[in-house]
């Protein structure tokens, strides 16, 4: 049971060319257009020359009947204890087992010191906090690469592995807004990064240009190998999430550094709270307290104006969040928020359905071309005066807007000074 990453990497590790076991389908949700497709056979090995069917997570009991099923792997992240119990009790009610896959047996060694950025929830500021490391990795002297979480959306055979170190990397790979999303903000700062299908293979070519791996993880996962440094964000914004999601709330126990981001814009009761429920379930970790710093290009543009705000889709999408940097900057230059669910097109309209927690805030989505061609329809629908980009990448660049648009950038700021002289300490060892 996956989403396009997750999956992909419990079969590749565990049971691909693994002749106790036959892997009849992958089954598909979060993401939209996986179902329907083969896992293809160059990815799956010599025991499936005809690949594995992805089918719907909808038909997943139907399919554990038909195929008589003995084990379902529950392979993908960001979901509240209760949905994971839920699907249980529904597999075990079929008299299949129900399984999870932890690190032991899925976490990939490296040759090289492997610094990884996990969270316990989506939209937490990882591709931040990964950037700031980065930076701290330079001042030391460290050749590092970046290996993001997959994102495999696009045709499979072609994404065994990526390497992408310039924008033109982007059109080749042919990335949709969320593969930007993650993947520009690296490209900008002259840094190389690695994603794809198969993260063996991922890992061995960054190996030969890097002296340092370094993890930027997705969602709430944990990392795809075996780490010399785990640094687990916490978001004081959704207090109490660290304790109630899978498997966020493992990065948190097993962290060496549990980071509290967005101190700057977070009540103090939630820092606290998150602070004692990682004491209490973590105490050898040590916490460290940061900020998420947000800055709008031309921010006359929308100082007191009616303007539509479009956020990073996963963070409030999957990652729950009713609003994400671009709404805080908004507020902060006294605009009028305009509620976009009346304009909605096609796919965008019923992902507003899908997500009810959604009100006054457009989630940039485009895992196709077509909803891509939606999201565009959307904005220019809307009469707002300007629009806030509030997800990490040219938005502008991308859609035709009819209307001026704004970016939102934000930057990690750590309070106090700890992380350097923690990694640097790691890395000497």
């Amino acid at each position: 049971m996956g989403a396009a990453g997750r999956d992909f990497h419990n079969f590749n590790t565990v049971y691909r060319n693994n002749p106790k076991y036959d892997v009849v389908a992958f089954t598909a949700t979060q993401i939209m257009g996986i179902a329907g497709r083969k896992y293809p056979a160059i990815l799956a090995g010599r025991l499936y020359p005809k690949g594995i069917p992805i089918y719907d997570e909808k038909q997943l009991v139907e399919l554990i009947k038909k195929f008589k099923i003995d084990d379902v792997i529950l392979s993908y992240s960001d979901l509240p204890h209760e949905y994971v119990m839920q699907k249980a009790e529904t597999i075990l009610a079929t008299g299949a087992n129900f399984k999870l896959l932890g690190p032991k047996d899925t976490q990939i060694k490296s040759k090289k010191p492997v610094v990884s950025i996990c969270a316990v929830r989506t939209g937490v500021g990882k591709s931040e906090v990964t950037r700031y490391v980065g930076e701290v990795l330079k001042s030391l002297g460290i050749k590092y690469v970046v290996i993001r979480h997959p994102m495999p959306y696009g045709v499979l055979k072609n994404q065994i592995w990526q390497r992408y170190q310039t924008y033109d990397d982007l059109k080749k790979y042919n990335c949709t807004i969320e593969e930007r999303e993650e993947y520009e903000p690296h490209i900008q700062r002259g840094e190389i990064l690695y994603a794809g299908v198969d993260y063996e293979q991922i890992i061995r070519r960054a190996e030969k240009e890097a002296d340092v791996i370094l993890w930027d993880g997705g969602n709430n996962d944990f990392s795809f190998y075996k780490t010399d440094l785990l640094i687990t964000l916490v978001d004081p914004h959704r207090p109490g999430h660290e304790l109630n999601y899978y498997p966020g709330e493992a990065n948190m126990i097993m962290a060496d550094i549990a980071l509290i981001n967005k101190e700057n814009t977070a009540k103090k009761s939630n820092i606290e709270l998150v602070r004692n429920n990682i004491k209490s379930k973590n105490p050898k970790a040590i916490i460290v307290d940061g900020a998420s710093l947000i800055q709008v290009t031309q921010p006359e543009l929308i100082r007191n104006k009616r303007v539509l705000v479009v956020e990073d889709g996963p963070t409030l999408t999957h990652g729950g969040m009713r609003y994400g940097a671009g709404a805080i900057a908004a507020k902060r230059y006294g605009c009028k928020l305009v509620n976009p669910i009346p304009y909605a097109k096609g796919s965008i309209k019923n992902m507003f359905k899908q997500f009810s927690q959604l009100k006054n805030v457009l989630p940039a989505q485009g895992y196709s071309p077509n909803q891509l061609k939606e999201l565009q329809a959307t904005i220019n629908a809307i009469p707002a005066d300007a629009v806030v980009i509030g997800t990490p990448i040219r938005l502008d660049k991308i859609l035709k807007l009819n209307k001026p648009a704004v970016r939102v950038n934000y930057d990690f700021k750590e309070i106090g000074n700890k992380l350097p002289r923690l990694i640097k300490g790691v890395l000497k060892k």
